[in-house]
């Protein structure tokens, strides 16, 4: 909102157009093939549903895994997230998530804690941890109807919704039907099931197979990080050999002798 703000008010202002560089949040998808390495895949879903306490543009928020292998992928995450997220301190080194950033945002977890329950299965967390600070816990969510509205809403907290697909072209569909395409991540060991996927995924920044973070962890210098659509005002990623050409002007001299 803020971003799409700004850049209404460029548009309409001054004397002359002006650009607006702007990354504006995800709402990431991840696709899990029923080839992919489920114990892989469970890790980079946990690291980046659940890294910095799901509050990054990046955090992996939806998932959709072949039905065949479902269950056992939801086992897993479920194991994982259970035996590796502790929540506390975020300055002592054993704690994988520290607080929500404030009273608003707790705030806001409380009421998507809410809805969830109401409208899907909790397999854990959708609740508060009383300590003296905003914490939360990791949360793991399935069965949510397709039209509810946590499906396209970023909520920046601690939550991932699972679905299941039987048709992989069902799960492109749904991961494409937002306004944002920040990033995306896939698992899945088929090669032409990974050109599929880069093929056809409408997000500026992609991993596939990638334990350490499913949609997040761009490293700079190594990836170019930027988004589609309403994730990005222009399209072009930081990091890239096309985003300092945004700050420039362009001109053309002709000198005849």
């Amino acid at each position: 909102d803020v971003g799409m703000s700004i850049i209404r008010q460029f548009a309409a202002g001054g004397a002359y157009p002006r650009p607006v560089i702007a990354e504006m949040g995800g709402k990431n998808p991840t696709i899990i093939t029923r080839k992919a390495d489920l114990e892989t895949a469970a890790t980079g879903v946990m690291r980046s549903a659940f890294g910095l306490t799901g509050q990054k543009c990046s955090a992996c928020s939806r998932v959709f895994v072949d039905n065949a292998v479902k269950d056992e992928f939801i086992a897993r995450l479920v194991a994982l997230t259970k035996e590796k997220i502790t929540v506390g301190d975020p300055t002592e080194k054993q704690n994988y998530m520290g607080p929500i950033i404030n009273g608003d945002a707790y705030n806001a977890y409380k009421k998507y804690a809410a809805d969830l329950r109401a409208a899907g299965t909790v397999l854990t967390g959708a609740e508060t941890i009383e300590e003296n600070g905003y914490f939360v816990a990791p949360t793991i969510v399935t069965d949510l109807p397709a039209d509810h509205y946590l499906w396209t809403h970023e909520m920046f907290a601690p939550v991932v919704c699972i679905d299941g697909f039987d048709d992989k072209d069902e799960a492109m569909a749904r991961a494409n039907a937002i306004d944002l395409g920040l990033t995306a991540g896939f698992f899945g060991e088929a090669p032409d099931e990974v050109n599929w996927f880069l093929d056809n995924i409408e997000a500026g920044t992609l991993y596939v197979n990638r334990a350490t973070g499913a949609t997040t962890g761009a490293w700079p210098g190594y990836q170019s990080f930027g988004g589609w659509k309403g994730s990005s005002g222009t399209a072009k990623a930081a990091g890239s050999f096309y985003y300092l050409p945004q700050y420039m002007k362009e001109q053309s001299h002709t000198v005849v002798d």
